[in-house]
């Protein structure tokens, strides 16, 4: 047994301290992000937003609405009966687990739709050896891919990844706002801290990482693109959406964890336990406006910082501990903004 003393940081634990800028409008900062991968060599250009690959979020109708907008979109695991258009290739990942049958299933969805460039590997737990040689063995099998892989949050296993044949990894375990693996399980990590020290531990190698789950807000957007996250992920946050699809009742969307049972259907084991939750969240219209409400927050963030790129963001970032993030006396009432 070991209890590590160094104080570990969530987005709520942090604000962003202004400095002096020269900038003298939103409009001048600029979102777009270019990257060449690691191990695939492949590129990418656009703004690093990601829907996350869950059920209600990572739609092809939503892939669709976010490429317009130049952001990602990593597709469902069982998107194999979808057309996916070249349009979307460079804006989609197909997603898969580890089992051999869903890597049997990624060979076929890959077949149907070669003009994809982005594989998403993508298990609750990215510490086990399984994982970890799954990997490798789709790197071997998929060399020119870009491979996503997690999910992870300590810097030690995001090396291990990069190294096996991973391009991007995903840090967050715990996070998410219908994940309850802390709850059943305990285990997990705060989500700045997970960034911050993964980002560091990827970009010594040429690697990139995504920030999965904990955002709540814009702000927490800026925060985690501000730790060092080259994509952020988030589900949560889009839930609930025209795109998303899911049926609408009494003006409400199911949404739920990818590891809860109403995901999992038929192959929940007796052995495991539900580490998602299930809830009802409002339907919230199209997601366009969604979007460029947090595109707002990212460049009103640079304008304080004095960031021209999002890219300078990080660099142009110090975080200062607080006890408040803000006054949310009237959080309940708000009726519009």
């Amino acid at each position: 047994m070991r209890i590590d003393n160094d104080v570990k940081l969530d987005y709520s634990d942090v604000l962003l301290r202004p400095k002096r800028s020269t900038m003298g409008s939103r409009s001048e900062v600029n979102l777009l992000r270019e990257y060449t991968f690691r191990n695939s060599g492949e590129s990418y250009k656009g703004i690093p937003i990601m829907a996350a690959n869950m059920d209600g979020v990572g739609t092809v109708d939503m892939a669709e609405t976010l490429s317009k907008m130049d952001c990602f979109t990593c597709l469902t695991k069982d998107i194999n009966s979808v057309p996916v258009s070249k349009d979307l290739s460079k804006h989609v990942a197909i997603s898969t687990g580890v089992t051999p049958s869903d890597l049997e299933r990624l060979d076929i969805v890959m077949q149907k739709n070669s003009h994809i460039r982005f594989i998403c590997i993508d298990v609750a737990n990215g510490y086990s050896e399984r994982f970890i040689n799954v990997v490798q063995q789709i790197r071997e099998k998929y060399p020119s891919h870009t491979i996503i892989a997690g999910n992870v949050v300590t810097p030690d296993i995001t090396e291990e990844l990069i190294l096996r044949g991973a391009d991007i990894i995903k840090v967050g375990i715990g996070p998410g706002s219908v994940c309850t693996t802390r709850i059943k399980t305990g285990i997990g990590f705060p989500q700045l801290s997970a960034v911050l020290e993964c980002a560091d531990a990827a970009h010594g190698l040429n690697g990139h990482i995504i920030a999965d789950g904990g955002c709540t807000c814009p702000g927490d957007v800026v925060k985690a693109f501000a730790a060092g996250a080259d994509f952020v992920m988030l589900g949560g946050m889009f839930a609930g959406c025209d795109q998303g699809g899911g049926k609408i009742e009494g003006g409400k969307i199911k949404f739920y964890g990818m590891s809860s049972k109403e995901a999992q259907g038929e192959t929940f084991k007796d052995y495991r336990s539900s580490e998602g939750r299930v809830v009802e969240v409002l339907y919230r219209g199209d997601v366009k406006p969604i979007v460029a409400d947090i595109l707002g927050g990212l460049r009103s963030a640079c304008t304080y910082v004095g960031a021209r790129k999002l890219k300078q963001l990080s660099k142009c970032t110090t975080f200062i501990k607080v006890n408040n993030q803000f006054n949310n006396m009237y959080l309940q009432q708000t009726i519009g903004e």
